[in-house]
């Protein structure tokens, strides 16, 4: 790609742009909003001359309708993307610009933070994440090709669906957590600060994404509420079950294992089955060197670390780091280690 323009500045325009800038393609930003246009045009780099080869609404649906048209006449030989979360009312926009449809097609990666705007943009935003595109019979066979260079290029997983079923997952896996994590925070607005104060990970992992922006949540939900009502109707259902039988410990546990067996029906990372991992603790002296120390031991062992976890107060002279493995790369790690003379303790599972 010569030149890639990206119409949106926000933290999915700018980590695109991160990316595509990070592989020498060169990127234009482009916002309604001139001083975030600026700011992440100079966290990319200079824009080159010439028309854009790609153009990436990265954009909310709502704000598509009112520059598709200018965007089209300005490069009318591009291929044009969206990274919008509803993928529907998308291709009925594009469907009112004549000879749109050709050379357009839907996407939308699925990654993003809890906080928007280009000063928080990372060029590895889309590492290993899936990454749906969505063409219609009408997309030009190039324009496929073009949006399968732009995953793979920024590190996405690219997956293929239809524009109803993309809507009709995302509303399960993305919008209904999305909603559960605000309605949890609801009720901690006037909670006492003694209470708050004893808050946990666990309140700060089921509330983490209800810091997102409220605006473009009011927007995805509205565009998607047709799949988005029966999952909340269903909700409502366990949760005046819940009520019913909240004296029948029998009936409690039984709801909470059908959160168990939920929870374990989510993949493992890349779309593969979900692996239970045992976990290697490890107490490391406070000093420069030990963890790169402690990974080069894992090199030597040659085993694969799927995730980690240090603990360490402040003053103490020793941490605890805790190494996520399979449970081959856990014995035998903790067999190396002990030999060379590491503070290893007990695999557990």
């Amino acid at each position: 790609m010569k030149k890639v323009r990206i119409v949106g500045s926000g933290l999915v325009g700018t980590s695109i742009g991160l990316a595509l800038a990070g592989h020498n393609h060169g990127v234009e930003m482009a916002d309604i909003d001139a001083p975030r246009a600026a700011l992440a045009q100079k966290l990319v780099g200079i824009a080159p001359p010439g028309k854009a080869e790609l153009t990436i609404f990265a954009i909310p649906t709502s704000s598509l309708e009112q520059v598709i048209d200018n965007e089209y006449q300005l490069n009318p030989k591009s291929t044009f993307i969206d990274i919008a979360s509803t993928k529907t009312k998308s291709n009925l926009l594009v469907a009112t610009v004549a000879g749109l449809s050709q050379r357009f097609c839907g996407t939308h990666p699925m990654a993003g933070r809890e906080i928007g705007g280009p000063e928080s943009a990372r060029a590895d935003l889309f590492q290993g994440r899936p990454w749906i595109y969505t063409p219609t019979p009408a997309t030009a066979e190039d324009v496929i090709e073009e949006v399968l260079w732009l995953i793979a290029t920024v590190g996405g997983q690219a997956f293929l669906m239809d524009a109803q079923a993309h809507d009709q997952a995302v509303a399960l896996v993305s919008h209904l957590p999305q909603i559960g994590a605000s309605l949890v925070a609801h009720l901690l607005q006037g909670a006492k600060p003694e209470f708050l104060a004893l808050a946990g990970q666990g309140l700060r992992d089921t509330t983490r994404i209800a810091g997102s922006d409220a605006l473009m949540w009011s927007e995805i939900i509205s565009d998607n509420k047709t799949y988005i009502l029966p999952l909340l109707l269903e909700l409502n259902d366990h949760i005046t079950g819940l009520i019913a039988t909240i004296d029948e410990k029998q009936e409690v546990q039984k709801f909470i294992e059908g959160g168990n067996k939920g929870r374990q029906a989510i993949p493992g990372k890349h779309g593969g089955v979900v692996r239970s991992y045992h976990f290697l603790p490890i107490v490391i002296e406070d000093k420069p060197g030990q963890l790169a120390a402690l990974f080069h031991e894992c090199a030597e062992a040659k085993v694969n670390i799927e995730d980690l976890s240090i603990e360490h107060s402040p003053g103490q002279f020793t941490g605890l780091i805790t190494l996520a493995l399979s449970h081959n790369d856990a014995s035998i790690l903790a067999s190396h280690l002990s030999s060379r003379g590491w503070s290893v303790h007990e695999v557990r599972k």
